[in-house]
């Protein structure tokens, strides 16, 4: 058939054959002037091409399709092949397939002819039986060999003539999060040119798809960089349709745009990345059906500064292209690091050469330039003292960490490169793994490279998980600079150190990892678990952490929707109970049969190995997932049974706003917070306001003194001036809106942002708005006044209560509220604002000053009419019995000022207060006037009228 023959050029003919060869040749380009061609299962040969026949040994392979869908980062693939052996004689067909090493498999089904097998996973066995179940096929398997990331898998079975085989397989991954994106790849390899070729990948992402893109096609030695080089365009004939929360992407090359890419059948790697709309906040927490899953990756933060060590191999077998390599990528890894950074740089073979003896040294020009001049001067020679060299750079470290300031933040590591096994000094990998650990005391992490063939894999693994650390392999023949690069760009910016996540232990079970000591930028943290109390109506979620000088604490409360509204079940393309598929339990249990293997691997007790082991299988048998300890048997379903038939789940938009509601956590409703939660802060009704309204409380005197400052849009507005002696400074900027209709003002004006400065013991400053905060003390950090969550430093805490208040305390002595006034329906005359409130002012010293801070520390007196005769001092006694008075009289700092009885509400009107209200923007009862408290920009810290300062 025209197949075979096509077959037949990959491999090609001899030298002493020019005519067979260019035979070849002419058919292939007739072949490709009509691809569609492939369709047809038979056809007649040229006669003048029938001697190329007995060339052919393949069965040719007229389909190669895979369908994935992609919910919330949790990844079901399927992988259908069909090939068909038009020869005389049996034929032996083999599938092929590489899959990442991290994705389990969970079905493969195969037909040969009219028979049908289909795998069924089992327990390995410690020895395997010698059975063969049938003797014309080979039981498949993942082969050994990982190549970057990946694995093999291969199923070989022999085709009888004129008949064909069908493969199908299925495999699920959990995506991780690299550099800011998540990627999605599949190997399309079929070794040869196929008719039918279709990649069709769904996502969704109930939170927001965002930077959705498909680079070029990767071939292997391009594998794991990361990076595009020149055309960065989608492969040809690729097609990407996406929407807010969905996506779908399709691959289907004709043969002749086959051809034009390898016309071997190698195409490469088809890739996908993206990411999701995210902020800082407890994360995306997602419940269904008794499970949850919780995905944690804040951004907007400020780096961590970083101590790191790099161990390079300088041993013989370093030399030429590996060595040459790796200090290209150290070049460049030197240039990236950051003032605030500390380093140094270890070289070992037999001997360990430090660079700069027992001290890490700052980033500085000067250390850069010598520390790259150390780098060019290492040579190769000698073995390899592993030992060694990790117990000199664990001393290095903890030798640091001793003398520096630990309340200084920042975050240690090691990075050690190698290609070798141990040769020199300690060379038991059991004796090398203990030493380590007993170096490091989990005061920092391990970072284990490995280069070429030669490298004791699991070693460097082992040792990268029992320090907290991640382990890479990269082959010999790769392009090692710019992977040493991509993985030191992972682990290159830590955000936060120490995270805990905290569920409340009557509420959830069986919880994966959740303690991280550090999170990278771009990357993420997951947890899942199981919910025990199956009738709540929401899950209490805390995240701690640390960054640099700061403690955070987010927390909120979780909607437990009703199942329905999280079933995917109903949605078009989940037909034949595929949508049974909880996808969240099933990342659950991803999750966990990980755990269990990475702790089997850290794990020295035998007992405790075998333990471990036995949960592993137990688990993996109960969601059919091929492991370490499960394995793949074929089992014959009969003579007539049906041929697989291809299962995927698909989600379609059809109904997705039925069908997918909720997926993304949800801020519980007032009223079903924690009893804790309940209890209002407690503040004074000294405060500014509304439109603004502004109120002073003079305790001792039992009554309060309120005014109106009728401001102008964009005036900015000091509220307390106290910069010289406690270093506090408050300005409120004003936003404009139309005056309600019939009423007296020609405008409305708002606080639309509070700026909080602060110098002592070292500058701050917050900036709020009704919908975030920037907080920033050398260090930016940004938070949603949409998440509950609590900042803490040394001298400055700031707790949001989402979209409810924020309270800011400095130094324990000095606390300001911030109301939050947000409406969902505004009128014209209604603005998103701000209401600022003083809570504690005892920090705030005599001198302060400000609309509100002159009142803090003076005392009014209340007299009584007339203005005209003698006034005669009001006792407290008396209070009640002025209220009648339509005119009263307020005595500050020896000013006279008229006053009448008002009622005003404070607290989003929930607290009515009785006040003396002075008229005409509070003339006379405020020093000066109020264009003299009026800030030139939202940092001013002027004391004195007509004083400009600037934080």
């Amino acid at each position: 058939m025209i197949l075979w023959l096509w077959l037949c050029w990959s491999f090609p003919t001899s030298a002493e054959q020019p005519d067979s060869e260019l035979m070849a040749r002419y058919l292939e380009e007739q072949l490709l002037a009509d691809y569609s061609i492939m369709e047809q299962v038979a056809r007649r040969v040229p006669r003048q091409a029938k001697f190329l026949q007995r060339l052919e040994t393949r069965p040719r392979m007229s389909e190669f399709n895979v369908r994935s869908t992609i919910i919330s980062r949790y990844a079901f693939t399927t992988v259908s092949c069909t090939m068909v052996n038009s020869g005389s004689e049996a034929r032996e067909g083999v599938f092929e397939m590489q899959i990442p090493a991290a994705a389990f498999i969970s079905n493969f089904t195969m037909s040969i002819g009219n028979k049908t097998y289909y795998g069924e996973v089992t327990g390995k066995e410690k020895k395997n039986s010698s059975d063969d179940t049938a003797r014309h096929k080979k039981p498949p398997s993942p082969t050994d060999g990982r190549e970057n990331g990946y694995e093999t898998f291969k199923a070989s079975v022999f085709i009888p003539r004129k008949m064909q085989a069908r493969f199908l397989l299925h495999y699920e991954e959990l995506l991780q999060r690299r550099l800011g994106k998540y990627e999605y790849t599949v190997s399309i390899r079929p070794q040869q040119l196929v008719g039918r070729l279709r990649v069709e990948v769904n996502i969704l992402e109930n939170s927001g798809i965002v930077s959705l893109e498909v680079p070029p096609l990767r071939n292997s030695k391009q594998k794991g960089s990361g990076k595009a080089e020149g055309d960065v365009s989608p492969p040809p004939s690729t097609v990407v349709g996406h929407t807010k929360t969905l996506a779908k992407i399709t691959f289907n090359p004709s043969v002749v745009e086959q051809t034009r890419i390898a016309r071997n059948g190698i195409l490469g790697d088809f890739i996908i990345r993206y990411d999701v709309n995210r902020e800082l906040s407890v994360g995306d927490v997602q419940i269904l059906n008794g499970y949850f899953v919780h995905y944690f990756a804040p951004t907007d933060l400020p780096p961590l500064p970083k101590n790191v060590v790099f161990v390079l191999d300088s041993s013989a077998s370093m030399v030429g292209t590996k060595l040459k390599q790796t200090k290209e990528a150290l070049f460049t890894i030197l240039q990236d690091l950051r003032p605030e950074d500390h380093f140094n740089i270890i070289g070992f073979s037999n001997r360990i050469k430090v660079w700069q003896q027992d001290r890490l040294v700052p980033v500085t020009p000067n250390n850069i330039r010598d520390a790259k001049k150390y780098i060019h001067n290492i040579s190769p020679t000698g073995g390899t003292n592993i030992n060694g060299a990790l117990q000199t750079a664990a001393k290095l470290l903890n030798d640091y960490i001793a003398q520096n300031d630990l309340d200084a933040r920042s975050v240690s590591l090691i990075i050690f490169l190698t290609d070798g096994r141990p040769t020199v000094g300690e060379t038991q990998s059991s004796k090398i793994l203990s030493n380590t650990k007993d170096a490091i005391r989990d005061k920092f992490c391990l970072f284990t490279i490995g280069i070429g063939n030669d490298v004791d894999h699991k070693l460097l693994e082992r040792m990268a998980l029992e320090n907290c650390g991640m382990t890479r392999h990269f082959q010999e023949d790769e392009d090692a600079a710019s992977h040493l690069k991509g993985f030191y760009d992972e682990i290159g910016t830590p955000l936060l150190s120490d995270i805990r996540v905290d569920y409340p232990e009557d509420d959830v079970e069986q919880v994966t990892q959740n303690f991280f000591p550090n999170y990278f930028n771009g990357s993420e943290i997951v947890i899942a678990g199981k919910l025990i109390n199956r009738t709540s109506d929401k899950l209490h979620v805390e995240v701690t952490a640390s960054n640099s000088k700061k403690y955070i604490l987010l927390k909120t409360d979780v909607m437990i929707d009703l199942p329905s509204r999280n079933d995917i079940r109903g949605v078009p393309g989940l037909e034949d109970g595929k949508g049974d598929k909880n996808y969240i339990e099933r990342a659950w249990s991803y999750l966990t049969i990980k755990e269990l293997l990475n702790s089997r691997l850290k794990s020295d007790d035998s007992q405790e190995k075998d333990d471990l082991m036995e949960k592993a299988k137990s688990m993996a048998l109960a969601y059919n997932f091929v492991t370490p300890f499960t394995v793949l048997k074929m089992r014959e379903a009969g003579l007539h049974s049906e041929p697989p038939q291809e299962e995927f789940i698909s989600p379609s938009t059809d109904g997705i706003g039925e069908k997918l509601q909720s997926l993304q956590g949800h801020k519980a409703p007032p009223g079903i917070r924690r009893q804790q939660e309940k209890q209002r802060i407690k503040i004074s009704k000294t405060s500014a306001d509304g439109d603004p309204h502004f109120v002073i409380d003079f305790p001792s005197s039992k009554f309060s003194v309120c005014f109106n400052i009728d401001g102008e849009p964009g005036d900015i507005l000091r509220l307390v001036s106290d910069h010289k002696e406690s270093g506090v400074t408050v300005n409120g900027q004003l936003i404009g809106a139309p005056a309600p209709p019939n009423g007296h003002k020609k405008h409305r004006t708002y606080f639309s942002t509070i700026t909080i400065l602060s110098n002592k013991p070292e500058r701050s400053y917050l900036e709020i708005t009704p919908r975030r905060i920037i907080l920033d003390d050398g260090e930016r950090l940004v938070l949603s006044c949409g998440r509950s969550a609590v900042v803490r430093s040394r001298s400055l805490e700031v707790s949001i209560s989402a979209n409810s208040n924020i309270t800011v305390t400095i130094r324990d002595t000095i606390s300001f509220v911030i109301l939050i006034h947000r409406y969902k329906k505004p009128a014209p005359y209604q603005r998103n604002h701000l209401g600022f409130y003083i809570s504690n002012s005892k920090g705030l010293s005599s001198d302060s000053h400000g609309l509100l801070g002159q009142f803090l520390n003076h005392e009014i007196k209340l007299l009584q009419e007339s203005l005209n005769t003698s006034h005669q001092q009001v006792g407290q006694n008396q209070t009640e019995a002025l209220k009648t008075n339509p005119t009263n009289t307020l005595k500050v700092k020896g000013r006279l000022i008229p006053v009448v009885w008002k009622q005003r509400k404070i607290y989003n009107g929930q607290q009515e207060v009785e006040c003396w209200f002075a008229k005409n923007n509070a003339d006379k009862l405020i020093d000066g006037s109020y264009k003299d408290y009026l800030a030139s920009h939202p940092f001013d810290t002027g004391t004195s009228f007509g004083a400009i300062n600037s934080l």
